[in-house]
């Protein structure tokens, strides 16, 4: 999940700029400078309307207008990521794409039931990508 605090996303109450047009441009300058890249997951609505003191209507008017310009997509109940061409919807009606979801599942469920936590999980996967 997103940790908002690493990107330092802040809402100035005092600002002429409306909250959901705060929000929109600090995560649109997140994705363009690269702090958060293609396929990373973002707080729900909810959870990022409660980390900032907001109502979730000005946080879910943000991410419809991320995602009218591009920069987000949502993913039904799998959640919202940044634009991702290997998990945008019309990519993963594909057949490489479904292989490649059903693999990194059983990836996951057996580091899970070895005791491994996500960051081990992706240091694993570094480490054979280079060795590949």
């Amino acid at each position: 999940m997103w940790d908002v605090s690493t990107l330092s996303l802040t809402i100035d109450a005092g600002s002429n700029t409306a909250p959901f047009e705060q929000v929109r441009t600090q995560i649109a300058s997140a994705v363009a400078s690269g702090s958060l890249g293609a396929g990373t997951k973002l707080a729900t609505v909810r959870q990022l309307a409660a980390d900032l003191g907001l109502a979730t209507n000005t946080v879910a008017r943000a991410y419809r207008e991320l995602e009218a310009d591009g920069v987000i997509s949502t993913h039904g109940r799998r959640g919202t990521f940044v634009r991702s061409a290997v998990l945008d919807t019309s990519e993963a009606e594909t057949g490489a794409t479904e292989a490649a979801f059903a693999a990194a599942t059983a990836y996951v469920r057996t580091l899970r039931r070895l005791g491994y936590n996500a960051q081990e999980a992706a240091r694993l996967v570094e480490i054979t990508w280079n060795q590949g």
